[in-house]
C-alpha cells in the first residue's frame, strides 16, 4: 500500500508540474536566480579564501643571525621552531643566499653593491622565515624567541634580529580583517539563504494556491494529509532539480568570461578552472539546495496558508 501510494504521488506530482506549465516555468526561473545567487556566494567565498591565504603566505617573522653563527646551531633552532604547534613551516636561508638575494634586491643601486664588493666578505647572517598556521598565533612563535635563551655551544647569542615586533601591526590588522571578513561571509551567506527561502515559499504559494479547490475536494473524499502534500512536495523538488541543472548551466558562460579577471586581479584563481574542478561538489550544493529548497518551501506553504 505504501509504495502504491508513493508512486500514486510521484506520478500526480509530475503531472501537475506538466500541466501548470507557465507557472512551473516561471517558478523555475525564479528559483534558478535564486540558486545563481548561492552559486556566487560559492565562487566569492573561493575568492575570498584564496585572497586570505594569500596574505597569509605573506606574513611570517625573520630570525636572523649573526654573521658567525654554526649551521649546526641555526638548523637545531629550526628544528626546534618546528616543533611549535603554532609553527606551520620554518624555512632557512643560508648566508650566500642571503647574499645572493641582497644583491638582487639591490641590483640597480651600484653604490651598495661596490660597497659590498669593498667588503671582501659576506656581511649577511643566516635566516630563518617562520610561518605560523595562523596570523594570531605568531605572538607564540615571538614568546617562544624571546623567553628561550638562545646560545651556540660557545655560550655566545647567535640571533642577532627578530622582526616579529616591527610586523606586529600588520599582523594584528590582517587578523582582524580575516575574522571580520568570516563574520560578513557568515552573515552574508545567511541573509541570502533567508531571503532564497522566502522567495520559494512565495513561488509554490501560487502553485498551491491554484490547486485549493483539488484540495478541497480531496480533504472530502478522507484524503490523508500526506497524501494531499506529497504531490506539491513532489513538484517542489522538481522544481529545484530542474532550476539547479539549469543554474549549472548558467555559471559555465558566466565563469568562463569572468576567468580571466579575476584570475590578473585575486592572485591567480580563475573561476572557470576553479568551477570545472569543483564541478561534483558545486553540482551537490547547487542542486541539493534546489531540491531542499523546493521541498521545504512546498511543505511549509501549503501546511500554512492551506491550513491542511
Amino acid at each position: 500500500m505504501f509504495w502504491t501510494n508513493l508512486k500514486r504521488i510521484i506520478r500526480t506530482g509530475i503531472y501537475n508540474f506538466r500541466r501548470n506549465t507557465t507557472v512551473s516555468l516561471a517558478s523555475v526561473l525564479i528559483m534558478t536566480v535564486t540558486l545563481l545567487v548561492i552559486g556566487f556566494l560559492l565562487f566569492g567565498s573561493a575568492v575570498l579564501n584564496t585572497s586570505l591565504a594569500e596574505l597569509r603566505n605573506k606574513v611570517d617573522v625573520n630570525v636572523t643571525f649573526i654573521s658567525t653563527a654554526e649551521e649546526a646551531d641555526i638548523l637545531a633552532l629550526k628544528h626546534s621552531l618546528e616543533s611549535l604547534p603554532e609553527v606551520s613551516l620554518v624555512s632557512y636561508v643560508s648566508r650566500d643566499q642571503a647574499l645572493e638575494d641582497f644583491k638582487a634586491r639591490h641590483a640597480n643601486d651600484q653604490s651598495i653593491l661596490a660597497a659590498l664588493d669593498e667588503l671582501n666578505s659576506n656581511p649577511l647572517g643566516a635566516i630563518l622565515n617562520v610561518k605560523a598556521k595562523d596570523p594570531s598565533q605568531y605572538q607564540g612563535v615571538a614568546d617562544f624567541l624571546s623567553s628561550k635563551n638562545i646560545l651556540s655551544k660557545a655560550g655566545v647569542p647567535i640571533v642577532d634580529h627578530v622582526n616579529f615586533y616591527q610586523n606586529k601591526t600588520a599582523i594584528d590588522k590582517l587578523s582582524r580583517i580575516i575574522d571580520a571578513s568570516h563574520r560578513l561571509g557568515f552573515g552574508i551567506a545567511l541573509a541570502f539563504t533567508i531571503i532564497s527561502l522566502l522567495i520559494a515559499l512565495n513561488t509554490l504559494r501560487l502553485t498551491i494556491y491554484m490547486a485549493k479547490d483539488e484540495i478541497a475536494v480531496m480533504r472530502l473524499v478522507g484524503a490523508s494529509t500526506a497524501y494531499i502534500q506529497g504531490p506539491f512536495i513532489v513538484v517542489g523538488i522538481i522544481y529545484g532539480m530542474v532550476a539547479g541543472l539549469l543554474t549549472l548551466v548558467i555559471l559555465l558562460p558566466i565563469t568562463y568570461w569572468l576567468g580571466g579577471v579575476t584570475e590578473n586581479f585575486f592572485i591567480g584563481l580563475n573561476l572557470f578552472s576553479y568551477y570545472i574542478k569543483h564541478l561534483f561538489e558545486i553540482f551537490l550544493i547547487i542542486v541539493g539546495s534546489g531540491v531542499l529548497l523546493g521541498a521545504v518551501s512546498s511543505l511549509f506553504a501549503i501546511r500554512r496558508y492551506l491550513k491542511v
